[in-house]
């Protein structure tokens, strides 16, 4: 079966039909200029461009993977996706199964050498935003913790009842039944407390936990 080409384009709303019918005639116009007979057109009606998923632009795809199309014309960048990341993974995935791009209004074709270069500066874009992003979190965890901002999920389980249990030999379910907290939330409150044994001088450490957990266990009813 002889491969077509495959004429995409998208509008946001349903009221910009005639934007639609606009790049239609554009792409039409530009296969005609370029000797293109045997295509196949691909229309997203009021499908907004940051969606990855859209009905014709799956269906399309779907005949990328098939081996059904040999090349994609879109009247810009913008029409097929909003971002560069998108842009790019579609750009790789017509890479990968031979499949050429072009954009009419920025002019751009992937199997020039100029829009072989574009594919390689998108990629560094993608890339460079990648980086920023990770940064600008890791600025923000450093300056939070700085200011002593507690990092990570509200502890909830009731440490010192899980410790004073622990003490008396219950085991980790019975604790988790009284303490009313998970079998996990017991064993990383006493992990916790190995922790701070170790750390702890010897002469801090006092003998009052039996007390105490005696008088617990009377709040409990035990």
């Amino acid at each position: 079966m002889e491969k077509k080409t495959a004429l995409y384009c998208r509008v946001s709303t349903g009221n910009q039909s005639t934007g639609l019918e606009a790049q239609v005639r554009a792409l039409r116009d530009y296969c005609a200029r370029n000797s293109v007979t045997d295509y196949v057109i691909y229309e997203d009606e009021n499908q907004s461009g940051i969606k990855q998923s859209r009905p014709a632009l799956d269906r399309m795809m779907r005949d990328v993977r098939d081996g059904l199309i040999h090349k994609v014309i879109v009247y810009s960048f913008s029409r097929y996706a909003r971002s560069v990341p998108h842009l790019l993974r579609a750009l790789e995935e017509f890479k990968k199964t031979g499949v050429g791009f072009v954009s009419i209004t920025e002019s751009i074709d992937t199997n020039t050498p100029l829009g072989s270069a574009v594919f390689t500066i998108l990629g560094a874009v993608a890339q460079l935003e990648r980086d920023l992003i990770a940064e600008r979190v890791r600025n923000g965890l450093a300056n939070a913790k700085a200011k002593g901002v507690r990092l990570g999920r509200l502890k909830t389980r009731d440490s010192d009842l899980i410790r004073k249990l622990k003490a008396s030999g219950m085991t980790y379910r019975q604790i988790a039944t009284i303490a009313k907290c998970s079998s996990g939330a017991v064993s990383a409150e006493i992990r916790l407390m190995k922790e701070e044994k170790v750390k702890t001088p010897l002469h801090e450490k006092t003998d009052t936990a039996e007390t105490d957990f005696k008088i617990e266990l009377e709040k409990f009813g035990y």
